[in-house]
């Protein structure tokens, strides 16, 4: 896939108040890391793995810092780079994002690889021996009811972001992972049911995880931890 590259993906960028809480949080607690970890980056999806929970019941001993943002896409996580990732310094990075670009109406698989790619070789050059690992987009579930979800609201949201644009975007994150030499890892075995859709069990509106849902992608990233 050629991808397009955005000029100025890494120019400063206003986010809403409680993103740029989030990041300015971020920045003071990274002067209290230890550099050279494992460090988990992205957005919601990413912000919500409970992982110092998953990581203690399953005896495993490594330090990781959670650096998730809730509705982040692409170019915050771009502006945020240094909070997020690059202060760091870590020598494992896990990162899912790209799923909230998903949402937005001039979203296109080759814009969004564009800006991702972009972001990876910023990295790979700050960071020659960080060893990164892109994360599948999860699969969702449009089809089961969730309470509070308005159901209004979930068809306009899931008309953009459904089990058919996600592959398509899963398969350009790994082409792009294979091109710039870094891992892509499918996290998604055995978060669906039957039909394909994420296992309603495992989420709370057909889109975020609930901890059984994330202990699945812990137990499918165990061979890379």
């Amino acid at each position: 896939m050629t991808s397009h590259q955005p000029d100025g993906l890494f120019d400063p960028v206003e986010l809403p108040p409680d993103k740029q809480l989030k990041v300015d949080a971020y920045r003071i607690l990274n002067r209290y890391a230890v550099k050279g970890q494992t460090v988990f980056a992205g957005s919601s999806l990413m912000e919500f793995f409970p992982i110092l929970e998953l990581q203690q019941a399953s005896g495993r001993s490594f330090i990781a810092y959670n650096r998730g943002v809730a509705g982040f896409v692409t170019r915050e996580l771009a502006a945020s780079l240094e909070e997020c990732v690059l202060e760091l310094e870590p020598a494992r990075l896990f990162i899912n994002i790209g799923s909230n670009d998903m949402n937005e109406p001039e979203y296109t698989p080759e814009a969004l690889i564009g800006r991702y790619e972009l972001i990876l070789n910023r990295i790979k050059e700050r960071l020659p021996d960080c060893r990164i690992f892109t994360m599948a987009y999860y699969p969702v579930n449009a089809e089961a009811e969730f309470p509070g979800v308005d159901p209004a609201g979930a068809k306009e949201f899931f008309s953009r972001r459904n089990n058919t644009t996600i592959p398509r975007a899963n398969a350009a994150v790994e082409e792009m992972a294979t091109r710039l030499g870094v891992a892509y890892i499918d996290v998604n075995d055995g978060l669906t049911d039957e039909n394909g859709n994420l296992n309603a069990d495992y989420c709370w509106d057909g889109i975020h995880l609930f901890a059984n849902g994330y202990k699945v992608v812990w137990d499918n990233l165990q061979r890379h931890l």
